[in-house]
């Protein structure tokens, strides 16, 4: 039995990529973007969240920081020098996006199975612990949840070894006796191993190709019946 497992959060429990396209499409469409097709929308939305925030984790940028670089770099053409309109117009789009959080089907059952076999139940997210906070309680994943450790209160993100043992040392566990479970390759799973922790790679897709760690295609394979 494994002391603790900690999950990722975005796109392991709750389908973050699912909401982000929701909301940016016809958030995008009422901006002028009337001719650019949906998945070059999507995709250049993508692209610039995952860059940018990841200046974030990395400490380049402030959390508000990251957030007006993605506005003005996706809507050059849109007047936004303030600080105060790049807000207003990423509070926009950040409300179609709560609003389209929603977790995976299989995330609810894994977390009360985990509590269940008496393992503490820790989420490790790399973003801003309160947004984070949010989303799980949005979400209705929070009360099967012991511990919520976000970067933005730790030295360092994922993939380093040291927001790993923060990790465990906050939620009572010997990273031997830890198990992480994550979406991302590297930042979940290769960073979990290199840290002490054992790691399991949820690949929902069926995409990944890597014959080095174990591997699941759903959450409910953690704790079959």
């Amino acid at each position: 039995m494994w002391e603790a497992i900690v999950f990722d959060l975005d796109d392991t429990l709750v389908d973050q990529r699912g909401a982000a396209r929701t909301a940016v499409v016809d958030w995008a469409r009422e901006r002028g973007r009337l001719e650019e097709p949906e998945e070059q929308l999507v995709e250049r939305w993508t692209a610039l969240t995952d860059r940018h925030y990841r200046r974030y984790q990395d400490r380049e940028l402030t959390y508000l920081e990251q957030r007006r670089v993605r506005i003005r770099e996706f809507l050059p053409e849109v007047p936004l020098d303030s600080d105060v309109d790049a807000d207003a117009t990423f509070a926009d789009y950040l409300a179609r996006y709560e609003a389209a959080w929603a977790a995976f089907p299989d995330a609810a059952p894994a977390l009360s199975r985990a509590r269940a076999a008496g393992s503490t139940v820790a989420v490790l997210t790399n973003g801003d612990h309160d947004h984070q906070a949010l989303k799980l309680a949005q979400t209705g994943l929070g009360g099967d949840v012991d511990h919520l450790v976000a970067s933005s209160r730790l030295s360092a993100s994922k993939p380093h070894a040291a927001a790993f043992l923060e990790a465990c040392a906050l939620v009572g566990a010997a990273p031997g006796a830890a198990l992480m479970v994550g979406n991302s390759l590297e930042h979940d799973v290769r960073g979990a191993l290199a840290a002490g922790l054992d790691a399991v790679w949820l690949d929902r897709d069926g995409a990944g190709n890597s014959s080095d760690v174990r591997r699941v295609n759903g959450l409910d394979e953690l704790f079959p019946d």
